[in-house]
């Protein structure tokens, strides 16, 4: 039986790639589109290596993206975000791609979802996910979104076009509140861990920020050994999912979703090596911080963590505010690629705290325009 061909790209967005589809391109029904993203992606894999499609064993490679014109006040178009899981033949909406939102602009302007504007072009986009909106700005040339630049991220070779991401009133995007908890500082009882102190934080994605030292760790450590630690790795994923249920993201632990909440945990910005074997300099950040998702540190950071972390670190109290060196401009996270400014406009008065709104900057490049093939089967 034929392949059934579905027209798709496949883009670099910040440090994370992903299938990009238009909603006119592929069925309406979701479990339709489950098995095209599924098998596209190449899961379920128990070798965890994806060859069997355009995936690449790990998280931030086992993504697929639907984009369409959007019909809600403000937005200009809607973005969905599905994460692929890779040992199951499962795709999990609980939470958006912040990483993957900068391409999001530029593959409407370059499929012809929207008009181009030569130069600056401003991009309102609706994340069904979260129900919210951001606002995406980038340089068009010639009527097509122009990758080239100068503009350097960590974790990724090379330079490109600068885009930035401006995401508005991201409190509450997973779960209805930017403290779900209603706290800024939960203590979890945590079966097998013990006590743990945590701050629950929703705006952008739901994240679950601990004190590296509360685990014997720094926060500056390398990836790899991170992960050879199954000890420290099993914690931190109990914790994540007991923070789960605290959040109301789940009814139990077992039940919480893989990809959602995400964990961080942080510590004093230190002299570090990065992946590519240069070194950060503990003046030259602000706080280290390794984020976990679907039981893998990230190389670099999550964008919607790291904006949700930027959140934290200016909500008086938090576990990462009361870490986080004093800083009036953007925070600089330190991370296993380098440093990732964020910034986040946070007022905390005698009505309560609010995320006014975060913003990043990340790059974009197309790698692939053409038709991906499913199984018909």
């Amino acid at each position: 039986m034929p392949q059934i061909a579905y027209n798709a790209h496949f883009i670099r967005g910040g440090t994370s790639k992903g299938v990009f589809f238009r909603d006119d391109a592929i069925p309406e029904e979701r479990p339709s589109r489950d098995n095209i993203f599924i098998k596209a992606i190449g899961s379920p894999d128990p070798y965890g290596r994806q060859l069997n499609g355009m995936g690449g064993g790990v998280s931030s490679l086992s993504k697929c993206v639907v984009i369409g014109k959007s019909e809600v006040e403000g937005a200009d178009i809607d973005y969905t975000f599905g994460q692929v899981i890779i040992g199951k033949a499962e795709v999990d909406y609980s939470a958006t791609c912040g990483n993957l939102s900068s391409a999001v602009g530029p593959f409407a302007v370059n499929t012809g979802l929207l008009d181009a504007v030569e130069g600056q072009q401003k991009v309102r986009v609706f994340n069904t996910n979260t129900s919210k909106i951001y606002h995406a700005t980038f340089e068009v040339r010639d009527g097509m979104f122009e990758p080239e630049g100068d503009f350097e991220i960590p974790g990724v070779y090379g330079t490109g076009s600068k885009i930035r991401l401006d995401y508005l009133d991201p409190g509450g995007a997973t779960s209805g509140k930017l403290l779900p908890s209603g706290n800024v500082l939960d203590i979890l009882d945590v079966p097998g861990v013990g006590r743990v102190e945590a701050s629950l934080i929703d705006a952008s994605n739901a994240l679950v920020v601990v004190a590296a030292e509360r685990f014997g760790k720094t926060a500056t450590e390398d990836v790899n050994d991170l992960e050879a630690d199954k000890d420290f790795m099993a914690k931190m994923e109990a914790v994540r999912r007991v923070a789960a249920v605290a959040m109301g993201l789940a009814e139990t632990p077992e039940t919480a979703a893989e990809a959602n909440p995400k964990i961080a945990f942080v510590g004093k910005a230190a002299s570090a090596k990065t992946l590519a074997g240069t070194t950060i300099a503990a003046e030259d950040h602000d706080i280290a911080a390794r984020i976990i998702s679907m039981e893998q540190v990230h190389r670099v950071l999550t964008l919607t963590g790291a904006m949700c972390l930027g959140v934290t670190c200016r909500v008086p109290g938090s576990v990462a505010n009361q870490i986080c060196k004093e800083q009036p401009g953007d925070i600089r996270l330190g991370n296993p690629s380098g440093i990732l400014p964020v910034n986040a406009d946070v007022t905390a008065d005698n009505t309560g705290i609010t995320a006014n709104s975060c913003t990043a900057y990340r790059t974009a490049r197309p790698l692939m325009v053409g038709q991906v093939l499913i199984p018909a089967g």
